[in-house]
């Protein structure tokens, strides 16, 4: 959620902002909202104001038995009400109109994100190790259906199709990676493990602005509860409506969680293997700063989930993603794409992102620092990394002639020593 006053005191870079992510300027119908909201709340103030004073005078009137002066006042009081009720209504509404225009809205890129329409406008930051070779090599639906340890039929019996079943190595391999990744975030990188619910009440996903905008792209239940699309939702509203202390941020939280997405836009794309699932296990990485910590913290994470990657020596490339590829709440974006050699391409595999006080706001989650009133909290979050992906990349650059998978070394103590996936 953006902060009006800011947009009161800076239009043009407002709208300057909003161009880059390819929206129309919106300062002057907001101020005119905000505008609205500010007359209403004088009207109401100024009928209080007199209210209370009328009120005072029909008691010195009827001190003075003027009864006269006290019907005349008691008859602008019953004005003044009917005047207040109104003003109470105008307020309501002009607040939620203002409300509703913002929360529409797009967090507004740093200054040195790459401004474009699409991914095509993405720039490529750096890139660790190199394509394996590997001959002939398989996309991975090819290695798991042959192992017969990937069974896309007996999901779409179960679910429907964007669903699979893992079966005996392959099921403990995605175990294995989860754990190997919590274990590096958490005994390595200063991360806490939290195990979150997957089903949240309409506020949570409001205050990390997955909601409304979002809602398409999501499940929910008959009670109302919404299947969270990934932990960085319920990790990050755990600080909502709470003012922390400023000597314990940054406060840095992982999760191993099923994540859930209806994939409303992605018909045709993706539609063999696990690419692009409804259900997915996925390590996620969530960070809460100061203002002036939060740039810093961004490098950090970039950097913790790249080491997963490192671990499991799997070639990759990190880019910056443009203004017009970047998530709703993000300020800035890095995507950690890895080489897939069955698909011949890079694919994403983390997002880490800062969003500023965009959420916090939504969430009204703040700190106290050491002088001055409460601020907003800084967020951030990150794939540290998507397991299902890490599976994907590990089986298709460790495929064996033959079709056995290799196990990363860095994986072998998760898998009771097992040095290959095969064929049962």
């Amino acid at each position: 959620m953006h902060d009006i006053r800011w947009i009161r005191d800076n239009p043009q870079a407002f709208d300057d902002g909003l161009a880059t992510r390819g929206r129309s300027p919106l300062s002057a119908e907001l101020i005119a909202l905000d505008d609205a909201r500010k007359s209403a709340i004088a009207t109401l103030q100024a009928a209080q104001e007199r209210r209370n004073a009328a009120s005072k005078e029909i008691g010195q009137a009827m001190a003075a038995k003027d009864m006269a002066r006290a019907d005349a006042l008691k008859a602008e009081v019953t004005g003044l009400k009917d005047t207040m009720a109104v003003a109470e209504v105008a307020d309501r509404k002009a607040q939620a109109d203002l409300i509703a225009a913002l929360e529409v809205l797009p967090n507004l890129p740093l200054a040195d994100v790459p401004v474009g329409p699409d991914e095509s406008a993405n720039v490529e930051h750096h890139r660790f190790g190199a394509a394996p070779a590997v001959n002939l090599a398989k996309e991975h639906f090819e290695l798991g259906e042959a192992l017969g340890q990937m069974d896309f039929e007996a999901a779409a019996k179960l679910s429907g199709s964007r669903f699979v079943v893992l079966k005996r190595g392959l099921a403990r391999m995605e175990r294995a990676l989860a754990q190997f990744m919590l274990d590096l975030h958490t005994t390595e990188h200063g991360y806490d493990e939290i195990a979150p619910p997957v089903l949240v009440k309409d506020n949570i996903p409001y205050g990390t602005a997955q909601l409304p905008k979002a809602a398409e792209d999501m499940f929910v239940t008959r009670e109302g509860f919404w299947l969270t699309p990934t932990a960085e939702v319920t990790l990050t509203n755990l600080v909502r409506d709470e003012i922390v202390a400023e000597d314990v941020l940054p406060l840095r939280l992982a999760a191993a969680t099923q994540c859930f997405r209806s994939e409303a836009g992605a018909a045709g794309r993706d539609t063999r293997g696990m690419l692009r699932q409804h259900q997915f296990l996925k390590v996620e990485l969530v960070s809460i700063t100061a203002p002036e910590q939060s740039l810093t913290e961004h490098e950090r994470m970039l950097a913790c989930a790249e080491e997963v990657l490192k671990r499991l020596d799997l070639h990759y490339r990190v880019v910056t993603l443009c203004t017009g590829d970047m998530g709703f709440s993000a300020r800035k974006t890095y995507d950690i794409e890895v080489w897939l050699p069955g698909q011949k391409a890079f694919r994403e595999i983390s997002s880490c992102s800062v969003c500023g006080d965009f959420q916090a706001r939504r969430m009204n989650a703040r700190y106290r620092p050491k002088t001055g009133g409460p601020q907003f909290v800084h967020t951030l979050n990150g794939s540290g990394v998507a397991v299902g992906r890490a599976l994907i990349a590990v089986m298709e650059n460790y495929q064996q002639e033959g079709g056995a998978i290799a196990v990363p070394a860095v994986l072998q103590p998760y898998m009771g020593g097992l040095k290959t996936v095969e064929k049962a």
